[in-house]
């Protein structure tokens, strides 16, 4: 019986495999025929996944005129949470769509490992003078560039240039940290 239950197991596995394979497939068919989404993935540490995620998340780019309403879909606009005289902390809202939002956020942690620019930023972000953040912190406003950048990248179909995000001082979000 451990035979044939493991033989079901492992055909399961490998059909499991070939679904997966020719789903793939269909996706790779599919995100070529999306205006921007090959630029997209010319960002180191953003593959096929990441892209048609957000993409099925989001839609067509055409329709935002600005990334900031990207950035609010997600749930990533900041609130603060004060009330008369008290002034509390500054926090993400997390009102929008918590898989666009967790894609996101798994998507920065390679992108700040494989990519120079946004490993830069992390750097500074999280060791500066004025308003250091903490990692997780960082890891959001981070997610907010890259929103930024999908935006720009998607509406121009231009492919990845590094020196627009090697300047963090200019594109510093500013987080309060209580």
């Amino acid at each position: 019986m451990a035979r044939q239950g493991l033989q079901a197991l492992l055909s399961q596995h490998k059909l499991l495999c070939e679904q997966l394979e020719a789903c793939m497939e269909q996706i790779e068919c599919l995100i070529q025929e999306i205006p921007g989404s090959a630029q997209m993935m010319t960002i180191p540490g953003v593959g096929l996944v990441t892209g048609a995620g957000f993409l099925a998340e989001v839609g067509d780019l055409m329709g935002y005129s600005h990334p900031r309403q990207i950035q609010k879909l997600a749930g990533f606009n900041f609130k603060e949470n004060s009330s008369g005289k008290h002034k509390g902390r500054t926090r993400i809202t997390k009102r929008g769509r918590p898989k666009l939002r967790a894609l996101l956020f798994k998507c920065v942690m390679p992108v700040v490992a494989k990519n120079q620019q946004f490993k830069a930023l992390h750097h500074e972000f999280t060791t500066r003078a004025v308003n250091p953040l903490r990692k997780k912190q960082s890891l959001i406003a981070l997610c907010c560039k890259l929103i930024r950048i999908f935006f720009a990248l998607g509406r121009k179909q231009q492919p990845y240039d590094a020196t627009l995000v090697s300047n963090p001082s200019q594109h510093a979000l500013k987080i309060n940290v209580a």
